[in-house]
């Protein structure tokens, strides 16, 4: 991810949003976190963070809740240095009997000259969806899910 740096066109910013959703869907917390910068300050909903360690350990809590997780992000604005971002994924709740639920949200990306994320900023939203809501069925690639206002 880090070899696309900014300043970003249309094109590139894209293509850092896509390798951020596949990165994300490894579910790997080491390996997402290389992906920013070692002093790299997030907000995710109430939680802040900073740096490779915190970050780490904030992804391994999440994906120990949130089983079957599977992201799509769409590239939303870029300038520059920023991109903007919107996602949705699915998951079962491990904390809630295993329930689907759908989070949508926004999120905002700094990058540093390297191309490493140096800040982001996630606002997002949880609705319970049931097995019969899922978009991001088992076989499907997250992609392939044509998204439409009547979808929101």
């Amino acid at each position: 991810m880090a070899t696309l740096r900014p300043p970003f066109s249309l094109e590139t910013a894209h293509h850092k949003v896509k390798a951020a959703q596949a990165l994300w869907n490894t579910r790997n917390p080491a390996k997402v976190a290389q992906a920013y910068t070692p002093t790299s300050i997030w907000r995710n909903r109430s939680t802040f963070l900073r740096g490779h360690a915190e970050i780490e350990g904030f992804l391994a809590k999440k994906w120990e809740k949130e089983k079957e997780y599977r992201l799509r992000k769409e590239l939303f604005a870029q300038q520059g240095n920023r991109i903007g971002v919107q996602f949705w994924y699915e998951y079962r709740d491990a904390h809630d009997s295993m329930v689907w639920k759908r989070c949508y949200g926004i999120e905002h990306w700094t990058f540093a000259a390297d191309g490493k994320m140096e800040q982001r900023m996630m606002s997002g939203n949880d609705v319970v969806i049931g097995e019969q809501g899922r978009w991001f069925t088992d076989g499907v690639h997250v992609d392939n899910v044509t998204l439409g206002e009547k979808d929101f």
